[in-house]
């Protein structure tokens, strides 16, 4: 089974700091090895919310040959949140249903879902993925929009996923 490269990006001031610790990158490495069955190669980065800093990690972590990278963090309205900006800068295509299925599913916990900016995106081979920066709203993101992203990569040219179908079932159409 192919070894798969995923970046993890959590932008935050104070946990790039160390004034607290990063539960949130942690939450997506334990979310994404129980999804897939691939052994997973973790790229890790905790950076300051700094959109120059953000875009320049998101090409790091794509030029690494990570065939899925998920920021987590800066997806809100306040100033200091451009993680989406920052993704937007660097890919050649958006994909907005990520993002509209993200918040959806995020309105069935909290009415405060719709400030969130979550969004998704296509640089060259790796998708990139913002996600809200609760450990619960990680998982509950993930677990809504999973089943589409092997197939996407698939389409992209990235790495092979396999999903342990007990716990994600990935959608490929059938051939």
């Amino acid at each position: 089974m192919e070894k798969v490269k995923i970046g993890i990006i959590t932008a935050s001031d104070r946990a790039s700091r160390g004034v607290y610790e990063d539960i949130s990158g942690k939450a997506i490495m334990d979310t994404l090895s129980e999804y897939l069955k691939n052994p997973l190669e973790n790229e890790y980065r905790c950076i300051e919310d700094e959109r120059d800093l953000i875009e320049k990690t998101l090409i790091e972590l794509q030029e690494l040959g990570c065939s899925l990278i998920i920021t987590t963090g800066g997806t809100g309205p306040s100033p200091r949140d451009v993680t989406p900006e920052a993704t937007e800068a660097v890919c050649q295509k958006m994909l907005p249903g990520f993002g509209e299925l993200m918040r959806k599913e995020s309105l069935k916990y909290v009415p405060t879902a719709i400030l969130s900016r979550q969004s998704a995106g296509i640089r060259e081979k790796s998708l990139i993925i913002n996600l809200p920066g609760k450990p619960k709203s990680i998982r509950e993101c993930l677990d809504a929009v999973f089943p589409a992203v092997p197939y996407c990569i698939d389409l992209i040219g990235g790495a092979y996923l396999e999903c342990d179908e007990s716990v994600m079932k990935a959608f490929r159409p059938k051939k």
